[in-house]
């Protein structure tokens, strides 16, 4: 029964369009949780005070669900080769590009859950899409989609790193797969790429306080003058350490028609960035991720890369 029921479940992800599935065991991720303590331990969260709380939950499964057995990670496709026309332009990461992530994907994983109680009968389970402590990279490690690379993220060996990570916590017994080999070598590209030295000299740790990512959608208050000048025209998030990674040379564009930015975005002048309208802000960023950080949020942040 685990293992039709573990293709069942490959099967039906994959026509709601994740490419990719792995499969771990639930259970208390030990280790990962000395890691996770030290890294809060160093500040390295920034203001992100909330990467304190739920400790227990977000390294034990069974906190979330009950019983859990199974800790499904599924990676959605969300990378482009649209780039904006103004190379001067203000630049955003490229997952904020079309709608929300976070409720493009939980509609799919709730339909994936129905499909599971549909077909296999009477199983709990929750949806987490990046939005509920989850150590998402570790499970996807642990379930051998890919390896955590020398920046942090997730990279499949033949796809890349442009993937939102989402996960279904089950108490389900099902076929489970094991990790895979780290393929970033003795390449440091990431490392010497990113501007602020976010990422540690051996790599494989960022410090989260450090990152512009961070400071231009997680930082409430005035970014540090120190980092002035070191932003390469990033206004909302980065993608530095990806765009260096030569493993994103399989990247290939996504087919998600909620992923398509609105017909102005692309098109923006550098001008046109700076004189931003609150009223152009709500046109060009309705329902996306970029909301997160507000009209003044952004406005401040372009204003960091103006002066």
């Amino acid at each position: 029964m685990k293992t039709r029921h573990t293709h069942l479940i490959r099967q039906e992800a994959a026509r709601l369009g994740f490419a990719f599935v792995g499969i771990a065991r639930a259970e208390r991720l030990d280790e990962e949780a000395t890691r996770l303590e030290q890294w809060l331990q160093a500040d390295m969260n920034g203001k992100m005070q909330y990467m304190e709380n739920h400790f227990e939950k977000r390294v034990d499964p069974t906190k979330l669900v009950e019983g859990a057995k199974s800790v499904i990670t599924l990676m959605y496709n969300y990378y482009t080769d649209r780039e904006q026309s103004d190379p001067a332009a203000p630049k955003l990461s490229k997952y904020a590009y079309g709608k929300d992530y976070h409720y493009v994907i939980k509609h799919k994983l709730k339909d994936l859950l129905h499909f599971i109680r549909e077909e296999i009968g009477e199983v709990d389970g929750r949806c987490f899409v990046d939005s509920a402590p989850v150590l998402e990279r570790d499970w996807a490690k642990r379930s051998g989609v890919g390896w955590v690379g020398r920046n942090t993220l997730l990279i499949h060996p033949k796809a890349g790193s442009y993937y939102f990570l989402a996960e279904l916590i089950l108490d389900l017994d099902l076929v489970y797969d094991h990790p895979i080999k780290d393929y970033c070598g003795t390449c440091t590209r990431c490392i010497e790429a990113c501007p602020t030295d976010a990422i540690a000299p051996a790599g494989y740790l960022v410090d989260g306080s450090k990152c512009i990512s961070y400071f231009t959608i997680e930082l409430r208050e005035a970014l540090p003058e120190e980092y002035r000048g070191r932003f390469e025209n990033w206004m909302f998030g980065c993608d530095i350490c990806q765009e260096v990674c030569p493993w994103n040379r399989f990247a290939k564009p996504h087919e998600e028609e909620a992923f398509e930015p609105h017909p102005d975005l692309l098109e923006m002048s550098k001008e046109e960035w700076y004189e931003l309208t609150e009223e152009v802000f709500r046109e060009v960023f309705r329902g996306s991720a970029v909301k997160r950080t507000k009209y003044a949020g952004l406005k401040r942040n372009i204003a960091f890369l103006r002066e």
